[in-house]
């Protein structure tokens, strides 16, 4: 049975963690400590878990989260037994017409299924966890994750109807989770979501170091300061590998404290007078939100939550004690209109400018409940995301045309990053001191730039392994090397569809939207192959029909000719009918408009 830590020392580890037994959560996650796993804390009396070094290399596979920004999944190997870090999901290109969300291949994961002894949360952002409960539905592995990262990730498999079955496991910053050749221990670090933690990770082949997504915020909002002690005790007993978080690598400097954003807020809900003000903000800000609370608490102004994933967020936050909301400030988003603007401040979702978020709707005068007019004083709490700039631009230009106050993160200091700067990335390589060194979390110029502050470290160049999805890194304590690649492809989830979407489809999406379609119907005669009926030609996206009746009538004409010129040359194949008549049309059109619409034959036989 696991062994836990007693109830005065996990108030330490974290001042919100409740009593073991008062959580039913906590007691089911108990139940999945017997299989040669044990539970323990570096605090207790439990020894340290630490092997003598031998030859077995470790092999880290990247499934996720290289060269891009989300879907994160790292898998390690040693020996017979195997962990998976984070699965986490990314949000669709504009090219990706259609898709919902964009996850990991789990086909490398599924071969090795009875291999893979658990999965490892570092924090509870979508980029962490998206894809969990996809993987949940094929591979049913235990999960391990903070009180507050469970607690999200409950929300998620209940959606999906797997949460009785799931397997989760809650943890605290300085436990340690015992498998049969690795052993995890959890630390805690800053980031822009509470209770996230980097992994110390143990095995014969030495200790890895895993970040996470991080920043080093020695005023937090949490009260919590990363464990820089922990991060130079274990550099002090040698770490042969480091996995760092590469997000802001190209940024010199330290990023600011998330205090810095509160007290802005401070000064703009003075500035805004008698203004409704409205925030922006991640869904997951916790830290952000509790800031907005606090600062409309002070000034006498109630509080209401649009868009749904940040209510449920905010439920999930406030249930669990991460977010203390005063009595009677929160108010119910159907009774905003019963209130001034000058006692009101409305939380919501789109600071990414995303089109069916809730200030999306807002700008483009679409919301049911919010209707934004001169009087009102918008705050967006973010910093785009790379390819959000012209998104988020178009909603701040409408939400100016409505005649709206509008302050951005440019103008004032209204966010901060929950990613480590340049000079914080170099405080933990330099703590840490590990042999090799691996950027991962970001793009391709992220990685480089953090390879780089690394050769700038000491650590030399043959000792950096520049990774991409798919690879396999081999380590030992003579090299580091790339082995055989697995599946680390993507996987798109369109609607209830996992994975019947791809590359073609996209491709036919993309040329239906560019071009239109044009459908050509017609019945031949099953014995002889005579036309009987047709052909008609019908078009959608082309042109307008009725605008256009002698170019649809000759296109009527060529693929009559061709259906003729097919029975009087006796071709019988329907394949072949279909793609001589799909290439007369469509060199007739392409001559008559320059355009290339999607040809679809329909052909029956009667």
């Amino acid at each position: 049975m696991a062994k836990k830590n007693s109830a005065s020392n996990d108030k330490k580890q974290n001042p919100r963690q409740d009593n073991a037994g008062t959580s039913k959560q906590k007691s089911k996650s108990f139940q999945y400590k017997k299989n040669s796993k044990s539970f323990k804390s570096r605090n207790g009396s439990a020894k340290k878990y630490r092997k003598p070094v031998d030859e077995t290399p470790l092999r880290i596979a990247f499934l996720g989260g290289l060269n891009e920004v989300g879907k994160n999944m790292t898998l390690y190997e040693y020996k017979d037994e195997m962990f998976i870090v984070d699965c986490g999901l990314a949000f669709p290109d504009p090219e990706m017409l259609g898709v919902d969300l964009v996850i990991p291949d789990f086909t490398y994961v599924e071969k090795n299924a009875d291999k893979i002894k658990g999965i490892f949360i570092t924090h509870g952002h979508e980029d962490h966890i998206g894809g969990l409960a996809y993987l949940l539905k094929t591979v049913n592995i235990p999960v391990y994750g903070t009180k507050l990262t469970i607690g999200l990730i409950q929300g998620k498999l209940k959606e999906h109807g797997i949460l009785s079955s799931a397997k989760l496991n809650e943890v605290a910053p300085g436990d340690v989770v015992t498998l049969d050749e690795f052993s995890v221990e959890m630390i805690h670090v800053n980031h822009s979501i509470p209770d996230a933690i980097a992994l110390a990770i143990k095995c014969g082949a030495g200790t890895v170091i895993q970040t996470g997504d991080f920043k080093v915020d020695s005023t937090p909002i949490d009260g919590g300061m990363i464990d820089l002690s922990r991060f130079a005790q274990l550099g002090d007993e040698g770490v042969l590998a480091l996995l760092s978080d590469s997000t802001n690598a190209e940024r010199p400097g330290y990023t600011e404290s998330e205090r810095k954003v509160g007290e802005s807020f401070d000064v703009l809900f003075r500035k805004a007078g008698k203004s409704r003000i409205i925030v922006a903000t991640f869904a997951s800000n916790i830290h952000r939100v509790q800031q907005i609370i606090n600062v409309a608490a002070s000034l006498g102004r109630k509080v209401a939550i649009m868009g749904r994933s940040l209510e449920n967020v905010v439920n999930i936050s406030a249930q669990l004690g991460y977010l203390n909301i005063p009595d009677n400030v929160l108010i119910n988003a159907d009774l905003i209109n019963k209130y001034p603007s000058d006692s009101l401040v409305i939380i919501t979702t789109g600071s990414q400018g995303e089109p069916m978020s809730a200030l999306s709707r807002m700008a483009f005068s679409d919301h049911r409940k919010v209707e934004i007019c001169p009087n009102d004083y918008v705050i967006i709490s973010a910093t785009p995301i790379p390819g959000n700039e012209k998104t988020v631009g178009k909603v701040v230009n409408e939400l100016l045309k409505l005649g709206a106050e509008v302050i951005y993160e440019k103008m004032y200091d209204v966010h901060v990053s929950g990613h480590a700067c340049q000079e914080e990335l170099k405080l933990i390589m330099g703590l840490v001191k590990p042999k090799y060194f691996i950027p991962v979390h970001g793009e391709q110029k992220h990685l480089r730039k953090h390879a780089m502050l690394a050769q700038g470290m000491g650590i030399p160049v043959e000792n950096i392994f520049m990774a991409d999805n798919g690879y396999v890194a081999e380590l030992s304590s003579k090299a580091i090397k790339s082995v055989a690649s697995v599946p680390a492809g993507k996987v798109f989830v369109d609607g209830s569809g996992v994975g019947d979407v791809g590359s073609v489809v996209l491709r036919d999406r993309k040329h239906l939207g560019q071009d239109g379609i044009i459908v050509v119907t017609a019945s031949l005669d099953y014995e002889t192959g005579q036309l009987i009926a047709g052909p008609e030609v019908v078009s959608r996206g082309f042109v307008y029909v009725k605008e256009n009746e002698a170019l649809i009538e000759q296109a009527r004409k060529v693929a009559e000719k061709s259906l003729e010129n097919c029975y009087y040359s006796n071709i019988s194949d329907m394949n072949a009918i279909k793609g001589k008549l799909r290439d007369s049309v469509s060199h007739f059109v392409y001559e008559q408009t320059k355009r290339s619409p999607m040809i679809l034959p329909i052909i029956m036989e009667v």
